[in-house]
């Protein structure tokens, strides 16, 4: 019987969705509006369709505006750069989210290079990247972020410790890996072809998992005691799962997250919050108040009611 304890990500979630509320009521008061994120999605790709749904519920739930802009599966790169720089200048839009996967003709370049960093709600513009990786404030992507909100709300210790994060995508897998540095973790980057892959997880006391393949992390890979954080969601005869084998991890691991209803409903409520330190950041026009929306609200608030 399995002794090792769930870290679910609904707690993490509510509270967080709660900090963005009361972010957001700030901001109502100061600009005479809510916060407003726009999802815009091209095609009707099922997993970016239900992303989204997820993402409108959280946001709504946080007194945030949602709108949702959609464009044919055939529309041209032109299209979509000319909709991102609509976003871009409308006022009444603080964060944009473009939902993926994109069209095999349009290129995420595309969206890299054309979105404000002061809309870019899930961290993935070189400007909010770059700053992330020299530890400067930023829009942090919201899934490894939403790792890090729920090892630190389970009281789980990142200083120190020994950290493997198997998936090396750039919104997820290395970005988690800077996070984990900042925190004083020593990191081991891997991905599916790493030669000797156990060899290397066994020695770890934490293991994240971003690499999108399904029972790639088995119990037998872990030590006894390890703290497993699985962002994989993959969709196998219709049930979603993890990269986790959770069955055989959760007889060895000391804390593992369940797929679904781990770190899935803390990213979406990170994103909301990300919406309301974007809102701010318009007020501010930098992105120098938006790193971690909790400690910087009051200065942001107050520097935006002065200027």
């Amino acid at each position: 019987m399995s002794s090792a304890r769930a870290l679910r990500g609904g707690p993490v979630a509510k509270r967080i969705r709660a900090e963005a509320a009361a972010g957001a009521a700030t901001f109502e008061e100061l600009a005479g509006a809510r916060p407003a994120l726009v999802t815009l999605q091209v095609g009707a790709d099922p997993s970016a369709s239900a992303y989204r749904d997820s993402i409108r519920r959280a946001v709504v739930a946080a007194g945030i505006r949602h709108q949702h802009l959609g464009l044919p599966v055939d529309a041209s790169p032109a299209d979509l750069l000319a909709a991102i720089e609509g976003l871009n200048q409308s006022a009444a839009t603080h964060g944009v989210l473009v939902l993926m996967p994109l069209p095999p003709h349009l290129g995420v370049d595309l969206v890299l290079e054309q979105l404000s960093p002061l809309k870019d709600v899930d961290g993935i513009t070189p400007t909010n990247a770059g700053r992330l990786y020299l530890g400067l404030p930023s829009l942090r992507p919201s899934t490894p972020q939403g790792g890090i909100e729920l090892l630190d709300y389970y009281d789980v210790p990142i200083a120190g410790r020994r950290a493997v994060v198997i998936g090396r995508s750039p919104v997820v897998g290395r970005p988690l890996a800077m996070l984990l540095t900042q925190r004083d973790a020593t990191v081991t980057l891997c991905h599916r072809t790493t030669p000797d892959l156990a060899e290397i997880t066994r020695a770890a006391d934490l293991v994240a998992l971003a690499a999108g393949s399904p029972d790639l992390l088995t119990g037998e890979m872990i030590r006894p005691g390890a703290v497993v954080v699985d962002f994989g969601v993959t969709v196998v005869d219709a049930h979603l799962r993890g990269d986790a084998d959770e069955e055989s991890v959760a007889m060895v691991a000391g804390a593992y997250t369940p797929v679904p209803g781990g770190t899935g409903p803390v990213t979406t409520a990170v994103l909301a919050r990300n919406t309301v330190a974007a809102a701010f950041a318009s007020l501010l026009g930098s992105l120098d108040e938006s790193d971690g929306l909790v400690g910087a609200l009051p200065t942001a608030a107050g520097r935006a009611a002065s200027g």
